[in-house]
């Protein structure tokens, strides 16, 4: 891949959301939300599929590496953690995003929003999966798919309905100003 100096900037700067997106802690009840998902959901909106894919790529390779950019830290463990499915599930939305966002002839809100439910499918897939294998086979804390699929899944829609409304807000109001890559 080649990007053009543009495009590493905006790559760069989208790497920085994320990670300040991971510190950002929403209190709601007895749990805590980021704002990783609205800005990784935007890196592919508005950075195409392989640029907002290889941001985030970036991101996941920066704490994997030991930079603290994850929300309970950084390092090549952090693959055991139970929460990592997530990450690797937010390349692949930003990606999927990225590439349906371009598939749109006239992008307008609910389209976009449209965009950004699959990608909350991919990584609640990913991000689930990993949780229930992670626990049950790693960490030995079994948890049953049920209770996964609630606490990781049903549990936390309505706050990424939220998230994907936003991000598909700004996302439209950035490809109206000529934003997108």
């Amino acid at each position: 891949m080649k990007f053009t100096t543009r495009e590493i900037t905006l790559a760069a700067l989208f790497v920085a959301f994320i990670t300040i997106g991971a510190y950002v802690k929403i209190p709601f009840g007895s749990y805590v939300y980021t704002l990783q998902f609205l800005f990784t959901l935007m890196a592919g909106i508005v950075l195409g599929a392989k640029l907002g894919a290889f941001s985030v790529f970036v991101y996941v390779l920066m704490g994997l590496i030991g930079i603290p950019v994850f929300t309970a830290g950084g390092g090549p463990q952090y693959v055991l953690n139970p929460t990592f499915g997530y990450l690797i599930g937010f390349i692949i939305q930003a990606y999927a995003c990225g590439k349906f966002s371009r598939n749109i002839k006239v992008p307008d809100f609910k389209k976009l929003f449209a965009v950004n439910l699959i990608g909350l499918v991919i990584v609640y897939v990913f991000g689930i999966s990993w949780f229930y294998a992670a626990s049950n086979y790693v960490l030995n804390t079994p948890i049953s798919a049920w209770a996964a699929l609630f606490y990781c899944g049903i549990v936390q829609i309505p706050p990424d309905l939220l998230l994907a409304a936003a991000a598909a807000k700004i996302g439209l109001k950035l490809y109206r100003a000529g934003f997108w890559i």
